[in-house]
């Protein structure tokens, strides 16, 4: 992917990691935001240009070079701000424009205000994207992380290993070796604060994180090779009555049952109105009585989605602590999901980074179909086009010389998905998915291109 140009309004948390990101891949570009503190955290850490203003002026924009840029990212936390920053950036002939909303009314299909006539390209709604991924968690409920490929045939599924699991010091070819009836490839290993592209002599130790990537109806099999309890869950709390407590508990009351506890008086009769199939219950997440009175220690899955993180992570060990079988916390603050397999929750769900996946998505389409960030492990999933004549296509996959740092899960030909191995040949036009930590990301694009 060329150099392309990109201003990014707002140098908050999802501001600053798309910069960090773009950066990286060698992009220009230029962070916009009200405060000079920000951008001076923003100048310290990154090889970018930054600009102090509005992002709803117009001067402003123009100083920025609106009228060259290929793009515009606005996501500050204000949905007036990033409207009209899209607005103006249209006027002025920015190419493309993306923006965050926060408020789902500006979702609703008939609502009056359509955001098309903004020049928008793409809305992002970080808690319906934070909710969807809760979600998924839910429903495979032996993993830490469940991402969806080639439209839902190929599943990456994160595992933590668990003491007395029989995958400790197993070396990797010899559980390939041992199951060559599971189409299956372990992509990572995150140990402690580092994460590893395994080869087949890595072996596997209490305490890993490890990610495989596997055809879809074999990852039942995968997880109770790993020796987790594959029962699907029927019994789930979630604290916090929010956008995306709401979404979770609309999204899972027709198929189990749902408790969402709340401590505003007004937003509780609201939701109960709201959510037939939930039983809401108005309190607070810190009155443990509370929580032991509805029944906390026979919960499947404990989600907590307050605006307070900490209030989120104590309330989520307290629950691992009474035995549930997953905990899912939200956090605002990205430096915490690195510590969700240190501490004991099984999943630290961050909006942001959630909103700044789905915005690289769009940023690098072309010959890349889709990206995905894993939560803690700073490296990427990418599912790429094989172009006619690039060098991904030009030899068997062991003799390609691929870059360190990246490899290949899975390949796509003609409709059919394939884990493959050694001898596999990359076909034009094939799909593939690939895991790539942000150091080969430009070397693996030129592989496909």
């Amino acid at each position: 992917m060329s150099a392309v140009k990109i201003l990014i309004v707002g140098a908050g948390a999802v501001g600053s990691h798309l910069a960090k990101i773009l950066s990286q891949e060698k992009h220009d570009i230029t962070v916009i935001d009200v405060s000079d503190e920000q951008l001076a955290r923003v100048s310290e850490s990154l090889d970018v240009m930054t600009l102090e203003g509005g992002g709803s002026q117009i001067s402003t924009l123009q100083r920025a070079g609106a009228a060259e840029a290929d793009m515009l990212i606005s996501v500050t936390s204000k949905d007036e701000v990033n409207l009209t920053s899209c607005f103006i950036a249209d006027k002025l002939g920015t190419k493309k424009k993306i923006i965050r909303v926060n408020d789902p009314e500006f979702l609703v299909s008939d609502s009056p205000i359509q955001l098309k006539d903004f020049g928008v390209d793409l809305v992002i709604y970080p808690d319906g994207l934070a909710a969807q991924e809760i979600v998924r968690l839910i429903r495979r409920s032996a993993a830490t992380d469940v991402l969806d490929f080639a439209d839902g045939r190929i599943q990456l599924i994160g595992l933590r290993i668990d003491e007395g699991s029989i995958l400790i010091n197993r070396r990797l070819k010899n559980l390939i070796a041992d199951h060559e009836e599971l189409e299956f490839r372990a992509v990572a290993i995150h140990r402690g604060m580092r994460t590893i592209i395994p080869s087949g002599d890595d072996v596997f130790k209490k305490g890993d994180q490890v990610f495989v990537i596997c055809v879809t109806e074999h990852v039942p099999e995968m997880l109770r090779l790993a020796g987790k309890d594959t029962a699907t869950f029927e019994k789930i709390m979630i604290l916090g009555g929010g956008n995306i407590g709401r979404h979770v508990a609309e999204a899972l009351q027709a198929e189990v049952s749902v408790k969402l506890i709340e401590s505003v008086k007004e937003t509780s009769v609201r939701l109960a109105d709201e959510l037939p199939k939930t039983m809401v219950i108005q309190g607070e997440g810190k009155d443990i009585d509370l929580l032991a009175t509805e029944g906390i220690q026979d919960m499947d899955a404990y989600v907590a989605v307050t605006r307070d993180e900490e209030d989120n992570i104590i309330s989520c060990l307290m629950a691992k602590h009474l035995g549930v079988k997953k905990a899912i916390a939200h956090v605002e603050k990205l430096d915490y999901i690195p510590l969700a397999n240190t501490i004991g929750i099984d999943a630290l769900i961050s909006k942001k980074l959630s909103a700044a996946t789905a915005i690289l998505k769009f940023v690098r389409r072309g010959e890349i179909v889709s990206v995905a960030t894993l939560h803690g492990v700073e490296a990427e999933i990418i599912e790429m086009v094989a172009q006619k004549g690039s060098p991904v296509t030009k030899k068997p996959l062991r003799d390609l010389n691929f870059p360190d740092g990246a490899i290949v899960g899975c390949v796509i030909h003609n409709g059919s998905a394939t884990i493959p191995v050694g001898s596999t040949r990359i076909s034009p036009q094939d799909r593939v998915v690939v895991f790539c930590l942000p150091k080969a990301i430009k070397e693996v694009e030129r592989f496909f291109s």
